[in-house]
């Protein structure tokens, strides 16, 4: 069985582990000690704080119970922007016309924008290879929102998920090629480096103009908004939850900015709380469900099979309920784990 957890100091080992795996393009996790050692302090800081910190991080862990192996990490940041800025690229359209000359041409422009300040963020989302499969993935990057959904007031009405950007085999990105190495004269790797940092100093050094896209290379120009492949899986996991790709792109490697309300996400929406009635034997039919706990430092999340009791109970196993640190008659939020509308016809 696989559960989420909130990440702990005793987590360290595994989270540099995980940050070894991530490759390039991955820039909210690198395998730098500070920046791990900075990411564990964070969260463990904004799960123990008293009162919620105005830009928290909640990262959470997936463990192989049978084990006792982190297997993945997920994570949220309450808000972005609020004490270093927070930029992206808004993809626009300029026309240009002219009667006389009977022309008529729509063309693309990139404009430096702070617009996602304040908003929520999806966040450090990695599963290791060898756990890519079954509900797994489903698991890891919808149990947060569960978490959003029972403690809404710590978050914006607002999230966005900011997708890796396309780059080849060579680990080279075609956008950062044609664009920021003009203007920080590093390569791909080098840059995602930095940017693990904060990526404030790109904008630092770039021009604050809009920029047409037709005078870019074809190569960047096809990759804006481009998700890499390695992502596409989370990517149509969102959308199907109801995010939507808007016009915003990374400044970084021109990857999507998908965005949608709290209150519009599928598994928040249609998730409902009961009351739990624990057996040592149930009967269950083959739909899978995703149940959290009401906790918040102990917040525990897993997907697996149970039965409904009326309107108000439902029931599950002993040894969910020991996993979901949850006694009989503790209240309980569920929802299932893929969208029906979507599943269904697959």
């Amino acid at each position: 069985m696989m559960i989420i957890r909130p990440i702990t100091e005793q987590d360290h080992d595994a989270l540099w582990q995980i940050a070894q795996m991530t490759g390039v393009g991955f820039s909210s996790l690198q395998p730098d000690p500070e920046m791990v050692q900075r990411k564990l302090e964070w969260a463990v800081n904004s799960f123990r704080a008293e009162k919620p910190l105005e830009e928290a991080y909640y990262l959470f862990v997936m463990e192989d119970m049978e084990t006792g192996t982190v297997v993945g990490v997920t994570g949220i940041e309450s808000a972005v922007g609020l004490k270093a800025p927070w930029y992206n690229y808004k993809v626009n359209t300029q026309v240009h016309a002219s009667r006389e000359l009977d022309v008529y041409t729509r063309i693309k422009t990139l404009t430096l924008c702070s617009d996602y300040t304040g908003h929520s963020e999806l966040c450090t989302l990695f599963l290791t290879p060898q756990y890519r499969k079954s509900s797994n993935g489903h698991l890891l990057s919808k149990c947060r929102f569960l978490f959003m959904a029972t403690h809404a007031p710590r978050f914006n009405e607002s999230i966005i998920a900011e997708l890796r950007g396309f780059c080849d085999e060579e680990g080279e990105s075609p956008f950062w090629e044609a664009l920021g190495r003009h203007f920080f004269a590093v390569d791909f790797v080098e840059a995602d480096q930095q940017v693990a940092r904060g990526k404030s100093f790109i904008a630092e050094l770039m021009p604050r103009n809009p920029i047409y896209t037709n005078l870019l290379p074809a190569k960047a120009q096809c990759v804006i908004g481009q998700t890499h492949p390695d992502t596409m899986p989370a990517r149509k996991l969102l959308e199907d939850e109801g995010f939507r790709y808007t016009g915003y792109i990374d400044i970084f490697d021109g990857g999507p900015v998908l965005e949608t309300q709290i209150r519009d996400i599928r598994a928040i929406r249609d998730s409902r709380h009961y009351r739990v009635r624990v057996h040592d034997c149930l009967d269950t039919d083959e739909s899978v469900w995703l149940m959290a706990n009401t906790h918040f430092c102990d917040f525990r999340c897993i997907a697996g099979q149970l039965s409904f009791e009326g309107l108000e109970f439902v029931n599950i196993s002993q040894q969910q309920a020991e996993v979901l640190n949850i006694r009989d008659g503790d209240e309980l939020r569920v929802v299932p784990l893929f969208n029906p509308q979507r599943h269904n016809h697959r």
